[in-house]
C-alpha cells in the first residue's frame, strides 16, 4: 500500500516516541554489550549496566520524555596515530551510549536509503573492502585507465571536531520534525569533555567520535556532498569523511580539488586540509590503507610500515610482559590486520611477513634468555647437541644476526613457535583468498 504524505510527515513527527519503544530500547542495549568499551566519566562499565537499569531507567525514561535529561560530557581520551601525533576519542557513559544507538537505529531507517551509493562508511551491510573494490571498478571504465586517471585526494581537517552544530541540525530539521528528538540531539552535540588533565572543556563544535551515533551525523551531513559530487557527475567513492575523486587528467583534477575546497568552506563550513590534499596519479593515491597497481587492489607501502611497527612495540622486551602474553597480543592485532589487509596482500608479501614475524620472535625470545647460562639451558632443552650450544650461547654476534643462525632456527623452529601461540599469518591468508580451498577463486586478488 502507497504510503501518503500526510502519513510520511506524521512518522517524521513521532520519530521520539519510535526511540522510547522498550523494543528499540531492548536492542540498542545489546548492540552496546556486544560492541563492549570502556567506562565513561562515571567509572560504569557495561556489566554494571542491568541492575542500574532496573532501579534507574523510569525515572530516565520520564526525564527524557518531558526533555530534562542531560547527558554526562564525554570522557576524552588520546588514540595514538603515529608519527607523534594523536586523535581524540571521546567516550561516552554506558547510559548515554544506549539512548546514543535507540536515536541511531531510528534515525539509520530513515535515512539510509537516501544515501549514495558512493558512501561505503558505517552503512549497515558496506564495508571499506567494498569502499576500494568501487574505486578499482570506477578506475577501469574508459576515460579512467592508464597515466591519464588522476585523483583528488582531499583531506577534511579533524572533521570529527569541526562539524558545525548549527549546520548539522539544519541538516537533521530537512528530514526530521520531531523537536524533542531534535533537542536531545543538540544537547549530545554540546555535553563536552572531560580532558585527561580532568578539567571540562564545551563543546563548541564538532560530533565527538566514540560514540554510537556520530558516524551517522557525519553521513547525514556528507550526503550533501554526495549529492553534489553526484550532480557534478563526478566519480567518486566515500568513507565517512574519507573520500577521493578520480578524474580525466591532472588538470582536471586540480580544477576539482579547488572547487570542492570552495564548496565545503562555503556550503558545509569545512575546512580542508591544503597540506595533505593532493591531486596524484592513481597508482600513488591512497585510499583506507589501499592502493589500485596495475588494476588491482594492494595494500600501501605505508600501511606495511605501520604493522611491522606495531609489532615491533608489542614484541619489544622492555615491555615487562611474559612471551605468552606477547603471543597473545600478536594473535589479536595480526588476526584483524591480516583479515583487513588481506584482499590487498600479494603471495610475496604475506611469506615475507611471516618469515619476518617468525625471526622477531626468535630475536625476542633469544634477548629474554639473555645470559650464556640461560641459553645453555634453554637450548639443551630444546634438543640441541651440548658441543653446539656451548659456542652459540656464548657468540658475540648481535641478537639480529643471532635470530638467523641456524642452530637458533633449530632449536625454535616454525612448527615450535606456532604451538607457542604465534599466528601462522600464509595459513590465515590462504583460508581469506581462498575459502573454496587453494583451486578456489581468490578473492579480489
Amino acid at each position: 500500500m502507497e504510503v501518503t504524505r500526510a502519513e510520511k510527515e506524521r512518522v517524521r513527527d513521532d520519530l521520539f516516541e519510535q526511540v522510547m519503544t522498550p523494543t528499540n530500547v531492548t536492542d540498542a542495549w545489546k548492540r552496546v554489550k556486544a560492541n563492549g568499551g570502556a567506562a565513561g566519566v562515571d567509572g560504569m562499565e557495561i556489566g554494571d549496566f542491568p541492575d542500574f537499569a532496573r532501579r534507574h531507567w523510569e525515572t530516565i525514561a520520564a526525564k527524557l520524555r518531558e526533555g530534562t535529561y542531560k547527558p554526562s560530557p564525554v570522557r576524552r581520551v588520546l588514540i595514538p596515530k603515529g608519527r607523534g601525533r594523536f586523535r581524540p576519542l571521546g567516550i561516552p557513559t554506558v547510559l548515554d551510549r544506549v539512548i546514543q544507538q535507540a536515536i541511531a537505529q531510528v534515525l539509520v531507517e530513515l535515512h539510509d536509503p537516501t544515501f549514495s551509493e558512493h558512501s561505503y562508511g558505517f552503512r549497515p551491510g558496506r564495508s571499506a573492502h567494498q569502499a576500494i573494490e568501487a574505486m578499482r571498478t570506477m578506475s577501469l571504465r574508459k576515460g579512467y585507465g592508464g597515466r591519464r586517471c588522476h585523483v583528488v585526494d582531499c583531506d577534511l581537517e579533524t572533521f570529527f571536531d569541526t562539524v558545525n552544530h548549527q549546520k548539522m541540525m539544519a541538516r537533521l530539521r530537512e528530514s526530521v520534525a520531531d523537536e524533542r528528538l531534535l533537542n536531545l540531539i543538540g544537547k549530545f552535540l554540546k555535553a563536552g569533555a572531560i580532558l585527561p588533565d580532568g578539567t571540562y572543556e564545551e563543546s563548541q563544535s564538532g560530533v565527538p567520535q566514540g560514540g554510537p551515533l556520530s558516524p551517522l551525523l557525519a553521513n547525514i551531513l556528507l550526503d550533501e556532498l554526495d549529492k553534489e559530487l553526484e550532480r557534478r557527475g563526478h566519480a567518486f567513492v566515500r568513507y565517512a569523511d574519507d573520500f577521493v575523486i578520480l578524474c580525466h587528467g591532472p588538470r582536471a583534477a586540480a580544477r576539482v580539488l579547488v572547487s570542492i575546497t570552495r564548496w565545503l568552506s562555503r556550503r558545509l563550513r569545512l575546512t580542508v586540509n591544503e597540506t595533505k590534499s593532493k591531486v596524484v596519479p592513481l597508482a600513488e593515491a591512497a585510499f583506507l590503507g589501499f592502493c589500485i597497481l596495475r588494476k588491482k587492489v594492494r595494500w600501501t607501502d605505508r600501511s606495511r610500515t605501520k604493522l611491522k611497527e606495531k609489532v615491533r612495540v608489542i614484541t619489544k622486551r622492555t615491555r615487562g610482559v611474559s612471551p605468552q602474553q606477547v603471543m597473545v597480543d600478536l594473535q589479536r592485532h595480526l588476526r584483524g590486520a591480516v583479515n583487513y589487509y588481506a584482499c590487498g596482500i600479494p603471495y610475496r608479501d604475506i611469506v615475507e611477513l611471516d618469515g619476518w614475524l617468525r625471526r622477531r620472535m626468535r630475536l625476542y625470545y633469544w634477548k629474554q634468555w639473555g645470559r650464556p647460562r640461560t641459553r645453555r639451558r634453554k637450548l639443551l632443552a630444546l634438543g640441541i647437541d651440548r658441543a653446539e650450544v656451548h659456542m652459540a650461547s656464548r657468540s658475540r654476534k648481535g641478537h639480529w644476526r643471532m635470530s638467523r643462525n641456524s642452530l637458533v632456527h633449530r632449536a625454535m623452529t616454525d612448527a615450535w613457535l606456532h604451538t607457542q601461540g604465534l599466528p601462522d599469518l600464509v595459513k590465515q591468508w590462504v583460508a581469506i583468498r581462498y575459502p573454496n580451498g587453494p583451486k578456489g577463486s581468490a578473492k579480489m586478488a
